[in-house]
């Protein structure tokens, strides 16, 4: 069993609330949801309305597969959001 892993750091200076923020963060876990069999989720700065990271992470039977699976996941999120892509860690297990 091979697990693969990432977490994309993005800053959205134009939020200026934790609900637009949150309707930000809601949208791209929805779309990821919908077109990946990854679980995905909000992992860090739940709190700071213009900071957003987000984890993925599949699990895969072949290291290439999953790390193909976690690239075409970040690949997705920075070509569907406007905010600004300032991190980007993967890791596979």
């Amino acid at each position: 069993m091979i697990i693969g892993s990432g977490k994309i750091h993005l800053h959205a200076n134009w939020v200026h609330s934790l609900k637009e923020k949150r309707m930000i963060v809601k949208s791209i876990i929805a779309k990821v949801k919908n077109k990946f069999n990854v679980s995905v989720a909000e992992v860090e700065d739940q709190d700071l309305h213009q900071s957003i990271v987000i984890g993925v992470v599949c699990v895969s039977n072949t290291t290439k597969q999953a790390d193909s699976i976690i690239q075409n996941v970040m690949n997705y999120i920075e070509g569907n959001t406007e905010a600004l892509v300032l991190n980007v860690e993967t890791e596979i297990i």
